[in-house]
């Protein structure tokens, strides 16, 4: 298979977002404050059910007796004290600082590059799409997602600016590194499944229910930023190896209660 058939969902990605970022810097600027703020209330609502529908993911997996949302929430907050420990929130705004100074950027600039870079790339569509795209050169998931994503960027740049089409770089990097990385990744660990059947998979589940919980918390941070309120805004980004830890955990729980 071609690289470029393996990327070609991850490069329409990159498209829709660029293409809804021009849209909300070309309209988004032209509407007064007051709706840029509802606008961004709108998407957090949206953002929201998006994630309590990923979260029940974990109503349907368990390790014996130990129910998923536990192992969430252990993953979590040993995902949380990782994140803090590396940095990774300050790491994510130290980058949109040096992309908002190399491109002179204004305003809200690394606000929107964080915020845009986590809503683009944590749910399970960012990794089955990229299972799909990467083995089968199927794009369809990674279709949906770019709609999904093109309409939230063309809302995120209207109240943060340029900042949210930079965040195809994080798409690029996170997207097209799990394509490329689909066949050794799902011969090894998922016993080379068939991508479709994935979304069933016991590991996926939790990964999609952790990922769900922490989109929870950008839905969170959107809301507050259309309140004005940033300054009490979840530090979302320090969750994220959550999501590697979430299926590690089913594992060695399953290991333990056998």
């Amino acid at each position: 298979m071609s690289l470029l058939a393996q990327l070609s969902g991850t490069f329409v990605n990159v498209g829709t977002v660029l293409l809804g970022t021009l849209l909300g810097l070309t309209v988004g600027g032209r509407l007064p404050a007051r709706t840029q703020r509802s606008l961004l209330q709108t998407l957090s609502l949206v953002t929201l059910f998006i994630g309590l529908d990923m979260a029940g993911s974990l109503n349907k997996v368990s390790a014996g007796s130990i129910p998923g949302v536990i192992l969430a929430l252990v993953s979590l907050a040993a995902g949380v004290v990782i994140g803090e420990a590396l940095g990774i929130e300050e790491g994510l705004n130290r980058l949109g600082e040096v992309l908002k100074k190399r491109f002179r950027g204004e305003g809200r600039f690394t606000e929107g590059f964080v915020a845009a870079s986590l809503l683009f790339c944590v749910g399970p569509l960012t990794f089955v799409g990229g299972l799909q795209n990467g083995l089968t050169g199927d794009a369809s998931s990674y279709i949906l997602k770019s709609t999904l994503d093109g309409i939230a960027s063309l809302a995120l740049a209207g109240a943060y600016g340029i900042g949210v089409g930079f965040s195809v770089i994080t798409v690029l990097i996170v997207q097209g590194g799990i394509s490329l990385a689909a066949g050794a990744f799902a011969a090894t660990l998922l016993g080379g499944a068939d991508p479709e059947t994935l979304k069933t998979n016991a590991y996926v589940l939790m990964l999609t229910g952790a990922g769900g919980l922490t989109i929870i918390g950008i839905s969170w941070n959107l809301m507050l930023a259309g309140l004005g309120m940033e300054d009490k805004r979840v530090r979302v980004a320090s969750m994220l190896p959550a999501l590697l830890l979430a299926p590690l955990a089913l594992w060695v729980a399953g290991l333990i209660v056998r």
